[in-house]
């Protein structure tokens, strides 16, 4: 029976566990309480992942034998494999007890102790362990990685050295030293010792997964997702592993991929709090923010410390409009972890949101004191700073992050935009040029809207649209939208937009709402702005059927919402503007989505199937510089409300700075749309009409204070240009009255301020350029009557602002003229409006229902505004 038994253990010790078992059973056929073939066969069903038949057999070999030290220290290590951390902790201390040099015990016991989280205890026993046996290079190993659990990655690096000079065929070694100099940032390092642990055991899984990791850091996502898949072949329960997998899917944006990962991972291992987290977070990524909450607070209650959940879980709060909560969840994680500088950056974003600027401020600053390169919390400190209307110090911040990561995305569109709006144009050409550059090559350089302000280029608004609508909604599970309703009595018609009260686009749309056909059409609004209670939003939320709050909702849930109250057609009236919520449309919420009025240009994006437009604002020869078919209304494609009021308040020109007999040109356009270009042809006019003053709206005093030193730089004195503050909008239109002449900007034209003017009684003469934002104040002059003041060049803008100047009765009947226009022009015609926009609603239905794709249509009549039949004519050259 010895002889059988060495014969078996010889077999064991060469891993050939299937000859030894066949051995150990034989003598405990013939010897059913063979103490040791009991306790070896426990090994084998252990090393063979049987852990509850390896207890069981050890069990009865302690029966046998209550005095074998190794019996108990064996027990204690397939007890911590089956998790059962109290009595595997109890069985090594038994082990102990019988023998107290017994090093492998202790050793044991500190692995035990490591799983429990008591580092400082396991630390004790590994050195107990190495003091028994100094040349222990397994509890030399395991010291070392409690030390690197401690932050003590020099003295750990230190122990792995001298485990791997006593047995440098020791892999474990190799693959932990690797961790402790990834750790240390010492990537490449790292990356070599766990290649010599793959290379002296190429079955360790553990080391592939390590390498999977290194390599992610590393930025070789594909490399590291091939050493993941290596790792899972070879193991396929290595939860760690699929959790990394998963990470690196989300970072390929391959978002359902990355879930099937983390749920893999946590099918393996349920109380894994990190899975749970990750889910989370590629949940959020996906829209799926009810999901995705879940996750996090799942990964909360199996780790209450967890302060990266406590985090995401912030982040999903904010997305949802819990601003309130996800500041709570952010303080949770800073009071888990004091130097968490992610955690203090996106409080500051939350508390951005809730309008508390001082307080978010005060958050970036501490994010930034914690870790100085932080470029994020320097980009978001930049955001603040403009909220709070310090610019100077915006461009500041933002010039920091952009230096600290070149890469930040966005960043530099931000700057160029920021530099717009203190009108510094220092180095406007070279910013320019970079954005052409970046955006060319599909780089993430600038948000679409600062290049309305910047390149009078529709083909490059269309690129940096594409661009940023493929990032923004990159993984957002698509609904299958609900096909039209069989024609029901109303057509169901959703406006979706943040801007529900007192704002712009609210004070031109209120009366289309009022005036749509409510026997023909139903109206919802979804809105994802403030709850706000001004007169506006009282007013709004009485004339539509439905007034749904979404903002706590996430994009799919919204786009879900829609279809099952059978929306039809989804006008979007964001586009990119501030809030903007595309990833609701990226869902599918409607059969038909709709861009218009918001934003002024393409959005670049296939689940967007029409602009509204005029026939001045999109030439054929542009249609390419547009993702959308293109519905071209009679007049102008602008709503305009009649109701707004216009103060009886009387200004006189000495109170607002301005000379009693001179001209006055005004431009009340926001300083970012003023190019130097534009701002040449100013100067010129000013040079050429004696004593006249340019008009401006002051938007910071660093623009202002630019402006004027750009002017002497001109040849023209600083004091004739005069800048009015902001005044409540009846007031803002009453003072139009003083000044003579409005002069528009390119590339970026007045909008609602154009409307503004003319509504006020004061002409505008505009310069018409190529794309959508160089036009609308083209199409404004076309539906009011006076297409004469449009302009296709710099010489005849600048020859009809002297002309004019010099010319007062030319200057009198056009006035006069736009007076007599006012009550009958197309522009201001809201009830005509809303019968040729909804004659467009339903000539895209009747497409629809139909079978035909999206595709141009023109509304266009004769003249500029008579009724417009129905038709669907392709455009010319379409």
């Amino acid at each position: 029976m010895q002889q059988r038994l060495q014969e078996a253990i010889a077999f064991h010790r060469q891993g050939e566990l299937a000859a030894a078992r066949a051995i150990y059973e034989k003598i405990l056929a013939g010897d059913p309480g063979h103490a040791d073939s009991l306790h070896l066969l426990g090994l084998v069903h252990w090393q063979c992942g049987d852990s509850q038949r390896a207890l069981d057999h050890i069990d009865r070999a302690i029966a046998r034998n209550p005095n074998s030290a190794a019996y108990f220290s064996n027990r204690g290590n397939v007890l911590k494999s089956l998790m059962r951390l109290d009595d595997a902790l109890a069985s090594h201390d038994r082990a102990i007890a019988l023998n107290p040099r017994f090093a492998e015990a202790h050793n044991n016991r500190g692995n035990v102790l490591k799983e429990l989280g008591r580092l400082d205890d396991a630390l004790a026993s590994y050195e107990r362990a190495i003091a028994l046996v100094p040349d222990f290079a397994d509890a030399l190993t395991n010291k070392a990685s409690v030390l690197a659990a401690l932050k003590r990655f020099e003295e750990a690096l230190t122990i792995y050295d001298r485990a791997i000079a006593l047995r440098p065929d020791h892999a474990d070694a190799h693959n932990n030293r690797g961790n402790v100099l990834r750790n240390m940032g010492r990537l490449n390092d790292a990356l070599a010792s766990y290649e010599t642990a793959i290379d002296l055991r190429p079955d360790h899984a553990s080391a592939h997964n390590n390498r999977g990791n290194v390599l992610k850091d590393m930025g070789r996502l594909d490399d590291s997702l091939k050493s993941y898949d290596l790792a899972i072949s070879l193991q396929p329960d290595l939860a760690d592993a699929h959790g990394n997998r998963g990470n690196v899917l989300l970072a390929l944006k391959r978002l359902e991929a990355a879930l099937a990962s983390y749920d893999t991972a946590i099918t393996l291992r349920p109380d894994r709090a990190e899975a749970h987290n990750s889910r989370g977070t590629v949940l959020r990524e996906m829209g799926r923010l009810a999901e995705a909450l879940a996750s996090h607070e799942k990964a909360i209650g199996l780790r209450p410390d967890h302060a990266g959940a406590h985090n995401n879980r912030g982040n999903v709060l904010r997305d949802l409009g819990r601003l309130v909560d996800a500041v709570g969840s952010y303080d949770a994680a800073i009071a888990i972890q004091p130097d968490f500088a992610d955690a203090l950056s996106n409080r500051g974003n939350a508390l951005l949101d809730l309008g508390d600027l001082d307080a978010a401020l005060a958050s970036y600053d501490r994010s930034i004191a914690l870790m100085p390169n932080h470029a994020k919390a320097h980009n978001n400190r930049g955001n603040v700073l403009k909220a709070m209307g310090r610019l100077d110090d915006a461009l500041s911040a933002c010039e920091r992050a952009l230096a600290l990561d070149p890469d930040c995305e966005y960043l530099p569109g931000n700057i160029a935009h920021l530099q717009c709006y203190l009108c510094d144009w220092t180095s406007r050409d070279q910013s320019i040029a970079r954005l052409r550059a970046g955006v060319a090559s599909g780089a993430l350089v600038s948000t679409p809207f600062p290049l309305l302000a910047l390149a009078d280029d529709p083909l490059l608004q269309r690129q940096a649209a594409e661009l940023f609508a493929r990032k923004k909604t990159a993984g957002l599970a698509r609904s299958a939208p609900a096909a039209v309703a069989a024609r029901r009595e109303r057509i169901h018609l959703a406006y979706l937009s943040a801007d529900f009260h007192d704002h712009a686009t609210a004070f031109l749309m209120a009366e289309l709402f009022e005036r749509h056909d409510r026997g023909r059409f139903e109206l919802t609004a979804i809105s994802f702005g403030p709850d706000s209670s001004d007169v506006m939003r009282q007013r709004l939320r009485s004339a539509f059927d439905r007034f749904i709050e979404v903002r706590g909702m996430g994009d799919a849930e919204v786009a879900r919402l829609c279809n099952e109250i059978g929306v039809d057609i989804a006008i979007d009236l964001k586009g990119y503007t501030t809030d903007s919520r595309p990833g609701i449309l990226a869902a599918r919420c409607a059969p038909i989505q709709v861009n218009y009025l918001g934003y002024p240009g393409t959005m670049g994006a296939g689940f967007i199937d029409y602009l509204i437009a005029d026939r001045v604002l999109i030439d054929d020869a542009d249609l390419d510089g547009y993702s959308e078919k293109i519905i071209r209304l009679p007049g102008s494609y602008q709503a305009n409300d009649r109701r707004r009021r216009i103060s009886e308040r009387k200004f006189t020109r000495p109170e607002c700075g301005l000379p009693e007999e001179a001209m006055v040109y005004c431009c009340f356009n926001n300083n970012y749309k003023i190019s130097p270009e534009t701002f040449d042809s100013w100067m010129r006019i000013l040079g050429r009409v004696p004593h006249s003053v340019l008009w401006l709206f002051e938007d910071n005093p660093t623009a202002a204070r630019n402006l004027r030193r750009e002017a002497e730089k001109r040849g023209i004195a600083a004091e004739r240009l005069v800048f009015a503050s902001r005044l409540p909008l009846p007031e803002h239109l009453a003072r139009h009255g003083l000044a003579d002449l409005f002069l528009d900007t390119l590339p970026c034209n007045a909008h609602t301020t154009a409307s503004d003017a003319l509504w006020a009684g004061l002409p505008v003469l505009t310069l018409k350029g190529r794309s959508f934002a160089a036009r609308v104040a083209a199409s404004l002059n076309r539906a009011v009557g006076l297409p004469e003041l449009t302009t296709g060049s710099r010489e005849d803008y600048e020859q009809q602002a002297v002309a004019l100047a010099t010319h007062p009765d030319r200057l009198a009947a056009i006035k006069q003229r736009l007076a007599d226009n006012r009550a009958t022009c197309p522009l201001f015609d809201c009830e005509g409006f809303a019968r040729h926009l909804e004659e467009a609603y339903v000539l895209i239905i009747r497409e629809h229902d139909a079978g035909h794709a999206p595709r141009h249509i023109s509304m266009d009549g004769p003249g500029d505004g008579g009724k417009a039949p129905a038709n669907a004519d392709a455009l010319s050259g379409t």
